[in-house]
């Protein structure tokens, strides 16, 4: 594997995350409980949707071979998707959203940080961008937490049964291979498996303060970083690529 593939990798990887994220929350828009969290909703949506068309035309640039933001996204198969099992999972009620959120966005609160000080100067440009959303991102989620744990009886269960069924899907963010550890010798990717205790801390703080408990470790799921996937992508993409894929030459 060359540099030049690794980048290539680790850009879509971001990519990936933030589109299919962003593409989960946006089925929120209509459906939220309140009109408040429905224009929430939406607004991270389009933070992340923002944020994927950066790092897509940023790796079209990198592979160099004539693609661009719209191929990438809807003309790659599912096993070419590399995102993280967490960010597929369907967004089940109101609790199970809050809790990917929570999940996620502490996570991107360490990585972002640690991206910002990358050798790559489009990378870390764009992390310092992010990061002021994410803070955003984390609040949101962290004040809904603590009104849905510290709640009412049901608002307190469905808040712990969201916490504990995506649980497993948690140890991916943390995972490391060849891209990153290529990438981290020469200073441009993060360490995930360095943002592990921080991200610890700050979640089984947040958990506990709003009266829930925080998931024994135990099994973890993972394998979307290598295009392995749950079916939950599957009919994400085929939503999504609908009309690109059955009208291919049509033009905006």
């Amino acid at each position: 594997m060359t540099k030049q593939e690794a980048l290539f990798t680790y850009t879509i990887r971001l990519a990936d995350n933030a589109l299919i994220l962003g593409h989960r929350l946006s089925e929120w828009s209509s459906y939220a409980p309140i009109l408040e969290e429905d224009l929430a909703l939406t607004n991270i949506a389009l933070d992340l949707i923002g944020r994927a068309q950066a790092l897509y035309k940023y790796a079209a640039q990198i592979e160099g071979k004539g693609r661009g933001e719209d191929d990438l996204v809807y003309k790659r198969a599912e096993r070419k998707f590399l995102n993280d099992l967490l960010l597929e999972q369907p967004n089940g009620d109101f609790a199970v959203t809050i809790a990917r959120q929570i999940f996620n966005s502490a996570y991107e609160l360490q990585l972002f940080e640690a991206l910002s000080k990358s050798k790559d100067e489009t990378l870390a440009a764009l992390a310092v961008k992010c990061l002021k959303e994410v803070k955003y991102h984390w609040r949101h989620a962290y004040d809904w937490l603590q009104r849905l744990g510290d709640g009412t009886e049901e608002s307190h269960s469905r808040m712990q049964k969201g916490i504990d069924d995506l649980w497993m899907f948690t140890g991916e963010l943390f995972e490391i291979d060849e891209v990153e550890m290529m990438l981290i010798e020469e200073g441009i990717a993060v360490d995930n498996s360095a943002l592990y205790q921080k991200w610890n801390t700050v979640v089984t703080d947040a958990i506990t303060n709003a009266t829930l408990a925080r998931p024994a470790d135990g099994y973890m799921q993972t394998g979307g970083r290598k295009g392995v996937h749950t079916e939950n992508l599957g009919y994400i993409l085929a939503e999504m690529q609908y009309l690109p894929r059955a009208y291919p030459d049509a033009t905006w």
